[in-house]
């Protein structure tokens, strides 16, 4: 039975890369993309300044059944409110997983109950919920963030197999995303 909230599920198919639509061939699982999701210790975000340039950090977060969580302290603080639309990255290069969506912000226990519980058992760490987001016991506080992918991408080793996963009712259509 599915979690509520949790992401439909998504549609496998060939990406663009290098201009070019790949030819129909090996697709990874979705599970591949998400148990290396959910497996990461550290993630890029990447979120574009009111003037347009971009600002990207890496940041903790973690993936769960309804898409990727983090608060963060940085610029993306100021620029998610103005432009929500987000990159998230694994920390690996060789075999990348890249979610590309829209960044909502998360406030009140209640909601963030999941996130919290999650993200202090991954990094040993003490968030707790915040009026605005989240705290520690450090007195760092900032806004908590939800990424529901609209696409995701990756492909393993050596780029075999690259996929391209859509989830369904998540995004404008139209909007290709490319590697």
């Amino acid at each position: 039975m599915r979690e509520a909230g949790a992401l439909p599920d998504p549609v496998p198919e060939a990406p663009v890369m290098f201009g070019v639509r790949m030819p129909p061939g090996e697709l990874l699982p979705w599970t591949w993309a998400a148990e290396r999701l959910a497996a990461a210790r550290t993630y890029w975000i990447a979120t574009t300044r009111p003037e347009g340039r971009p600002h990207t950090r890496p940041v903790w977060g973690v993936w769960l059944a309804d898409g990727f969580w983090f608060s963060t302290g940085s610029l993306a603080r100021q620029n998610l409110p103005r432009n929500p639309e987000i990159s998230v990255h694994l920390d690996d290069g060789v075999r990348p997983v890249i979610v590309e969506g829209m960044a909502e912000a998360v406030a009140g226990e209640r909601r963030l109950r999941r996130f919290v519980a999650a993200y202090n058992a991954k990094y040993d760490w003490d968030v707790v919920a915040a009026d605005e987001g989240v705290a520690d016991g450090s007195g760092a506080a900032g806004p908590a963030f939800l990424v529901r992918p609209r696409v995701v991408l990756g492909w393993d080793s050596d780029m075999r197999a690259p996929t391209r996963w859509r989830f369904p009712g998540s995004g404008a259509p139209g909007r290709e995303a490319t590697a």
